[in-house]
């Protein structure tokens, strides 16, 4: 599933990055969105708008966490250094730890605070030790998410608080989680810690899947307002790795739920076809089939504030809920449509035809159809345009690829954000 650019990127990424900014559209009304891959067969068992643009809300932090955990392999951060807080750090909105300004805190504590407790204000203090500015950082982080072939990703902050032009797919968190899996094997670990204590509080990590679901050894959840409630998930039973992602549920229970039901089935697949003669494409689409829809899949999701409801809120509450309060959201700019650049349909051993008229589904195992049309007739939404790719946005650009511009990733760093 994996797909990479190689070691190297053009200097002219950033100029290409700003292009990407201007013409990513924000996320669609609807919400959900799922994949789950055998990682070791690079497979895609289940798909469904595994390509349509959605909100990642908090599993940004896994991108955040790989940039940190890209620094340490390169031996210019350790577990032990001490990042300051500034005001901006400590002025995030929660989920936080209520970080004073000034303060320092620790690589270490950093690293289980981002996976536990989801602390904005850590996830500031990691931009802005690395990129400088939060700004900068995330620019960073979506040159490095377009290498690792997330080509549907822009990142506008680290924490993934509301932005509508910070997107993602549900196949590029895939991506993401197992490039984590695949180049930080050695920091996976710190996502299956269940607990956190810090400032005399304990913190107990949102993803419950870790105590409940066979094999479960994380990742990360996320929720907005705007987003649902999401979560990338990875499993290792019998050394044979699942990796599942949701984006969009309802509440929390549902989200765990469905994802639960996900690994579930992907299993029964694999031990099916293993231990029977039921070839590995019927086995899957048996197996899928039996999942069923989530509820109210593209429902305003509950709104919540550090992982409980908040109080005297309503299901019926605007659709960017508490945090678009906290934290305005640009408003999209009217642009002309352009041809997103998606990737390749991984292999799979079975796939679903396309409609005439509709984009060419991804090419996968099974896949669970989408709901029949509302009866009642409605207004026709406005057209969605997916987030360009780095490289789409920098063929459309008058710029220059030559071999005096090659530039590697690591000097690209410098240029952008100097020593940290």
């Amino acid at each position: 599933m994996r797909r990479r650019n190689g070691q190297a990127v053009l200097s002219f990424a950033a100029a290409a990055l700003s292009a990407a900014f201007l013409f990513c559209a924000p996320a669609s009304a609807e919400k959900y969105a799922s994949i789950v891959v055998d990682a070791d067969t690079d497979t895609v068992l289940h798909v469904r708008h595994a390509d349509e643009p959605r909100y990642p809300a908090s599993l940004t932090k896994v991108m955040t966490l790989y940039m940190l955990f890209d620094e340490m392999k390169a031996g210019r951060i350790s577990l032990d250094d001490r990042m300051t807080v500034s005001r901006t750090a400590a002025a995030q909105p929660p989920s936080n730890l209520r970080l004073r300004r000034g303060s320092t805190i620790t690589v270490r504590a950093a690293i289980d605070a981002l996976i536990t407790k989801s602390a904005n204000d850590v996830a500031v203090v990691v931009a802005e030790h690395i990129g400088g500015t939060e700004t900068r950082f995330a620019r960073l982080m979506t040159v490095k998410a377009n290498d690792l072939g997330m080509q549907n990703t822009v990142f506008r902050n680290a924490s993934g608080l509301p932005n509508s032009r910070q997107v993602s797919t549900a196949r590029d968190m895939a991506e993401l989680a197992e490039a984590m899996l695949t180049d930080h094997a050695d920091y996976y670990g710190y996502f299956s810690k269940t607990r956190f204590s810090y400032g005399g509080r304990t913190y107990k990590n949102h993803n419950e899947l870790l105590e409940t679901v066979e094999g479960v050894d994380g990742i990360k959840t996320g929720y907005t307002r705007a987003s649902g409630f999401n979560l990338m998930a990875s499993a290792d039973r019998d050394g044979r790795r699942i990796i599942a992602v949701m984006l969009g549920g309802h509440t929390s229970k549902s989200r765990n739920a469905h994802v639960e039901a996900l690994i579930e089935a992907a299993y029964d697949a694999i031990d099916t076809s293993e231990e029977t003669e039921i070839p590995v494409a019927t086995a899957t689409r048996i197996a899928f089939e039996a999942v069923m829809d989530p509820i109210a899949p593209n429902a305003a999701a509950v709104p919540m504030l550090n992982g409980k409801p908040f109080p005297g809120t309503t299901r019926s509450r605007g659709e960017e809920g508490l945090q678009s309060i906290i934290v305005a959201e640009t408003k999209p700019v009217a642009r002309p449509a352009v041809a997103p650049r998606l990737k390749p349909a991984p292999t799979a051993v079975a796939s679903v035809p396309a409609a005439p008229t509709r984009k060419p589904e991804p090419t996968v195992i099974a896949a669970t159809p989408a709901p029949a049309p509302a009866p009642t007739p409605a207004p026709a939404p406005k057209a969605i345009t997916k987030p360009m790719g780095i490289a789409e946005a920098a063929a459309r650009m008058p710029l220059r690829a030559s071999a005096e511009n090659a530039m590697s990733i690591a000097e690209y760093e410098a240029a952008q954000f100097g020593k940290h």
